[in-house]
This record gives C-alpha cells, sequence and structure tokens, in this order.
C-alpha cells in the first residue's frame, strides 16, 4: 500500500493544535525539521498555503520558545533573531518568517519602505509573492498588545485574516471626534508602508467602519505594551 503523503499546512495546525492543548509537539517538529524543500514547496505554491501554514508556524513556535524557558522573552531582539527553528532543513528565526516570508523580503526597521539586500535561496523560494497587510493581525509574538492567536487555513485564509483585522482593529482603536484624533495600534507605525501609508491606513478604518467616509481624523500612534502574555488563543 503506498504511504499517504503528509499535508503540511495540516501539520502547522496539528502543531498549533498541540501547543494550545499542551500536548507533546516533538514528533510535529521533527517532521518540520525533516521534510524535503521541494515537497514543501510544492504544497506551498500559491500565497493562500504559504500565509497559512507560516502564520501557524510563527504562532506555534514563539508559543514553544516561551513555554520552554520564558525568561528568554527579556531579551526580545535574541528572541526573535534566534535561529532555533527547522523547517526543511532549515534554521529559521521568528524574523525571518515574519519579515522574510509574510512580508516578502523587508527590512524589519525601516516603517516598510526598505527591502532587504541579500536574500537567501530558500527565502526566495517560500516568500509570498504579494505582501498582505493583514497578516499584522494574525501573527502573535507573545506580547500584550499582540492579536489573539488563531488556526489559519489555505481554503479560508481570506476570510480568517479579514475576521482577524476587523476584530484586532474594533478591539484596539479609539477615536475621538471631538479632538479628531484616532489613536490605532503601533504596529500600523512600525510597518506602515505595509499598510500604504497614513491616508491608506483611514481608508482601512473607513472600510471597517470604524471612521465614517467624510472624517479625516490625525493619527495617534498608541504605545504598544510588550508585557509577556502567552496562550493568547
Amino acid at each position: 500500500m503506498a504511504q499517504t503523503e503528509t499535508n503540511y499546512s495540516k501539520l502547522s495546525q496539528d502543531l498549533l493544535y498541540a501547543v494550545r492543548t499542551d500536548a507533546p509537539t516533538t514528533n510535529y517538529q521533527e517532521q518540520l525539521a525533516s521534510v524535503d524543500a521541494e515537497l514543501l514547496n510544492s504544497q506551498l505554491s500559491h500565497d493562500t498555503a504559504r500565509k497559512a501554514f507560516w502564520i501557524n508556524i510563527y504562532n506555534a513556535y514563539t508559543q514553544i520558545r516561551i513555554k520552554n524557558d520564558s525568561d528568554l522573552y527579556k531579551n526580545r531582539n535574541r528572541f526573535f533573531s534566534n535561529k532555533f527553528i527547522v523547517i526543511a532543513n532549515q534554521k529559521l528565526s521568528l524574523d525571518f518568517i515574519e519579515h522574510g516570508i509574510l512580508r516578502r523580503s523587508k527590512l524589519k526597521l525601516s516603517l516598510g519602505y526598505l527591502n532587504k539586500i541579500w536574500k537567501s535561496k530558500f527565502e526566495k523560494k517560500f516568500r509570498v509573492d504579494k505582501l498582505d497587510y493583514r497578516i499584522h493581525f494574525a501573527l502573535n509574538c507573545g506580547a500584550k498588545s499582540c492579536p489573539p492567536i488563531a488556526f489559519y487555513t489555505p481554503e479560508y485564509i481570506d476570510k480568517q485574516l479579514s475576521l482577524a483585522t476587523k476584530a484586532y482593529l474594533k478591539n484596539e482603536v479609539e477615536v475621538d471626534t471631538i479632538k479628531n484624533t484616532v489613536s490605532v495600534p503601533a504596529i500600523l507605525s512600525w510597518f506602515r508602508r505595509d499598510f500604504g501609508g497614513k491616508k491608506k491606513i483611514i481608508k482601512i478604518l473607513q472600510e471597517q467602519t470604524i471612521v465614517r467616509n467624510e472624517e479625516q481624523p490625525k493619527i495617534v500612534w498608541k504605545k504598544y505594551s510588550w508585557a509577556l502574555a502567552a496562550n493568547a488563543f
């Protein structure tokens, strides 16, 4: 009998579910570490699959890292840049997954306006074809100000990301009609080019019916809380 090929998008969900339920994750991690890169790439052949897989991987490994040693979070630069994730025999960091793959080779510190000059073959192979700003409302880095963790699937990723965007912005954005200001999460400032700049941010808020179409309030960037908040499912 022929062996059934592992569905790695499903495996990323299973890994995340194991993390949520405090079940062992070693078997899932070993399968992800040893998968053939070409096989994985063939399953992640379009952006819907890439986004679902890598968001699940990012969120799962962030929680694994925190559960293994929460003190590591005290040095956030090291926490995000350390290559502790192994996928297809490649050692990856959380920063690499977020900025190299999901943000399509953007520099971490440039408000989203600058691209990375050097990209590895792995990055070019697995990165998304088009940056989708909604990923910022799906990635949970372990901080209090992060969006909650959810399970993402290729089949429903578009609807799921839209729901995540609406929920996060409705919960976090504060409108002051008297001062004509709108206070938005700091993450929209850090990666403002991903969102299209300030004018596009206002348009996004209008589309989410947070700001009325005729209003053009001044944007105020809210402070980001880095307080550790694990298990934010």
